[in-house]
C-alpha cells in the first residue's frame, strides 16, 4: 500500500455502521451520489402537459434503465437478489406515486421535479412511522427509486460502478441497490457511506457478496477526495483515513485471519447445531415473502424463524387476496419442509399500505392502533390472513405468531378468530392442520411481566429483541440523541429474557429470539445459559452463529449467566462478555467492542 501525500492526518478513525463483516485496504473512488436539490418551481397552465410528459418520459427511462440492470446481473452471482428490482420496478408502477405527482402538477401548477418531490416526502413520513427497522429501512427503496427519477428529470449522470477499472473502496453520499449490484468485487474491495443502515438492501447486498462495507458515516463524502489510502472494518463498523505503516500492518494480519474464517465456515453448512454437552439448537431464517429462502437453505438454516408478511401489502391499491397469500405462503411452507415456517401476521397499521382504509391520523403510531391492535379492529382482513395460513399449513409444518401482543386479552381475541378460521375451512371442506402451532412475539413489557400466563395459552414464543429493548428501556435508537442508551445487555433487559425463558421452559413450550441478538455470535454464551432452543437471524449470519454455539456448552453458559446476573450495569456486563469470548475465540473476538 502506497501513502499518498494528503491533508488528512495519520491514523484518522472514523465510527459508522458496520453492515458488511471484513477488512478491505486500498484507496478511496469518490463518486457523486448526494441526494438531487430540488427546487419547487410554479408553472403556467399551458406548461402543464408539458410537464406530465417529461414526469412521464422520466418514468420510462427510469424503468429501462433497471431492466438493463437486471439483464446484466441475471446471470451474475446476484441473480438470487434480482427480487430487488423487481421491488423497485413494481414501485415506479406505483399509482400513488404516479397518480398523485401527475395531480399536483395538474392541480397545484407544480414543475414535474416539485410534484415529485412532495409525494416521495409523504412516503417517507409513513415509513418514518414504521417500528420495525427492517421495515423502516424499506423506505430506501422509496428513496432509490425517487432518486433515480429527479435524476432522470434534472438531467443528472448516472454513474455505473461497473465502469470501475482498478482495485478501490467507494465513498459515496448514498448507493442504490442497483449500484450495489453492478459492483464487481475484483475492482471493488469495499464501500462506505454517509447514510445507510444495517438492514438496508444496499447493506444485505454487501454481505451476499461478502464486500466489507461500512454506512452511516454522514460526512464521509465530503471529507475525502479520490486517491486518499482507507481501511474499512465492516465488522467493527471502523474507517482509518490514511493508516500508519503500523495500523496498515495491523489490520492486514487482521483480514488475511478474517478470510482464513470465512473460508473455514463453509464447513459449518451441513453440521449440525449442537453444544458441546448436546443439546441441539435450532438455527432458523427471517425472510420476507418467501425471496430469501433458497439463501437461507444454502446457508444451512433449519427453517423459518420469521415470515414478514408485511410486503404482501406494500405498492398496492388494495390488500391482497386470501389467494394471493395462500401460494406465497404455500411455496414457503413446501420449500423448508418438514422444518417449520413460522408466519407472522400483519405488524403495521394498515393506514400504513393500504389505501382502501381510510384510518385517523396518531400522534404515535408506534404505540397506537397497529400489529394485533389492528388485525382484531379489521376483523375482515384478519380473517383473510388466517385462513390463507392454515390452508398453507397443509403442505407443511406452518406456525402462526401473533405480534406485539401485550396481555392475554388480545392473545385470547386472536385464538378466538383463529377457531373462527377453522370452523369456516373445516365447513367449506378444506384441508389444514388443525393443531397448528400458535405463537406469540413477546416485544412489551408486559407480556414479559406476564409471561408465566401467556406462556399457558401458547404452543411457542418468539422474543423480538429489538422493540422489546426500545420499550424496556424507553429508548428510540433511531434517534441518535439517545441511541446509545440502547444497551441489550441492561440487567433489566437481562432479567426481562429470563423472565421469558424460564416461563416457557416451567410450561414446556419453545422459546425462540428473532431480534437482532440472535444474528450476533458474541451473545452465544449468554443465550445458551437463558435456554433459548431457537435462533432465527438473517440467513448470511447462520453459518458465524452456528460455528461458536458448536464450542460451546450450554452448562458453560449457566454459569457465565449467573455471573453476569449479579452485575448491576451494562458496561460491565459488557466488559465480562468481551474478555469471556474473547479468550475462548481470540480470532473472532480478540479484538472486538459490542
Amino acid at each position: 500500500m502506497v501513502l499518498e501525500k494528503t491533508n488528512i492526518p495519520f491514523d484518522t478513525y472514523l465510527v459508522g455502521i458496520g453492515v458488511s463483516p471484513g477488512v478491505a485496504i486500498g484507496e478511496t473512488f469518490v463518486i457523486n451520489r448526494a441526494r438531487t436539490s430540488v427546487v419547487e418551481r410554479c408553472i403556467y397552465p399551458q406548461e402543464v402537459e408539458t410537464e406530465v410528459a417529461r414526469f412521464k418520459a422520466a418514468v420510462e427511462l427510469s424503468r429501462q434503465q433497471l431492466e438493463d440492470v437486471r439483464k446484466r446481473v441475471s446471470n451474475k452471482q446476484m441473480r438470487e437478489h434480482i427480487y430487488i428490482i423487481d421491488t423497485h420496478l413494481l414501485i415506479l408502477q406505483d399509482q400513488m406515486l404516479i397518480d398523485d405527482t401527475i395531480q399536483i402538477i395538474r392541480d397545484e401548477l407544480y414543475g414535474a421535479e416539485g410534484a415529485l418531490a412532495r409525494v416521495l416526502n409523504k412516503f417517507r413520513a409513513v415509513f418514518n412511522t414504521i417500528e420495525d427497522e427492517y421495515l423502516r429501512e424499506r423506505r430506501s427503496d422509496i428513496d432509490s427509486v425517487g432518486e433515480r427519477l429527479l435524476r432522470n428529470l434534472t438531467g443528472s449522470d448516472h454513474y455505473n460502478l461497473s465502469d470501475i477499472d482498478r482495485k478501490v473502496v467507494v465513498v459515496a453520499h448514498d448507493l442504490s441497490p442497483a449500484d450495489t449490484m453492478q459492483m464487481d468485487k475484483e475492482k471493488i474491495h469495499g464501500f462506505m457511506t454517509d447514510v445507510g443502515g444495517r438492514t438496508s438492501h444496499t447493506a444485505i447486498l454487501g454481505r451476499s457478496m461478502g464486500i466489507p462495507a461500512v454506512l452511516g458515516l454522514e460526512t464521509i463524502s465530503q471529507m475525502v477526495s479520490g486517491g486518499v489510502p482507507v481501511i474499512i472494518d465492516g465488522t467493527a463498523g471502523t474507517v482509518v483515513l490514511n493508516p500508519s505503516e503500523e495500523t496498515f500492518k495491523e489490520y492486514l494480519a487482521k483480514k488475511q485471519a478474517f478470510e482464513y474464517i470465512e473460508r473455514e465456515l463453509l464447513a459449518y453448512r451441513d453440521l449440525p447445531c449442537e453444544t458441546l454437552d448436546g443439546r441441539h439448537i435450532s438455527l432458523l431464517g427471517n425472510v420476507e415473502l418467501g425471496k430469501d429462502v433458497d439463501v437461507l437453505l444454502e446457508q444451512g438454516a433449519e427453517g423459518i424463524g420469521l415470515f414478514r408478511t408485511e410486503f404482501l401489502y406494500m405498492n398496492r391499491q388494495s390488500p391482497p387476496t386470501e389467494d394471493e397469500q395462500f401460494e406465497t405462503y404455500r411455496r414457503a411452507v413446501e420449500r423448508v419442509a418438514p422444518n417449520p415456517t413460522t408466519i407472522r401476521t400483519l405488524d403495521l397499521g394498515g393506514d400504513k399500505f393500504i389505501k382502501e382504509i381510510d384510518l385517523a391520523d396518531e400522534a404515535n403510531p408506534a404505540m397506537g392502533l397497529r400489529a394485533v391492535r389492528f388485525s382484531v379492529k379489521e376483523v375482515r382482513l384478519f380473517k383473510i390472513q388466517l385462513r390463507a395460513i392454515l390452508r398453507a399449513s397443509a403442505f407443511g409444518r406452518a406456525r402462526v405468531m401473533f405480534p406485539m401482543v401485550s396481555g392475554i386479552s388480545e392473545l385470547r381475541q386472536c385464538r378466538e378468530l383463529l377457531d373462527e378460521a377453522k370452523s369456516e375451512l373445516r365447513a367449506e371442506g378444506v384441508e389444514f392442520n388443525s393443531d397448528i402451532e400458535v405463537g406469540a412475539m413477546i416485544e412489551t413489557p408486559s407480556a414479559a411481566v406476564i409471561a408465566d400466563l401467556m406462556a399457558r395459552e401458547v404452543d411457542f414464543f418468539s422474543i423480538g429483541t429489538n422493540d422489546l429493548i426500545q420499550y424496556a428501556l424507553a429508548v428510540d435508537r433511531g434517534n441518535e440523541h439517545v441511541a446509545y442508551l440502547y444497551e441489550p445487555l441492561h440487567p433489566a433487559v437481562l432479567r426481562l429474557l429470563k423472565m421469558i425463558c424460564d416461563a416457557a421452559r416451567a410450561n414446556n413450550i419453545g422459546v425462540s429470539i428473532c431480534g437482532e441478538m440472535a444474528a450476533e455470535p458474541i451473545y452465544g454464551l449468554i443465550l445458551m445459559g437463558l435456554g433459548f432452543t431457537e435462533l432465527s437471524m438473517n440467513p448470511h449470519c447462520v453459518l458465524r452463529v452456528k460455528r461458536v454455539l458448536r464450542q460451546i456448552s450450554c452448562s458453560d453458559g449457566e454459569a457465565f449467566l449467573s455471573e453476569i446476573m449479579a452485575m448491576t450495569t451494562a458496561l460491565e456486563v459488557v466488559c465480562r462478555l468481551e474478555e469471556e469470548m474473547g479468550t475462548r475465540f481470540p480470532e473472532l473476538f480478540g479484538t472486538m467492542s459490542i
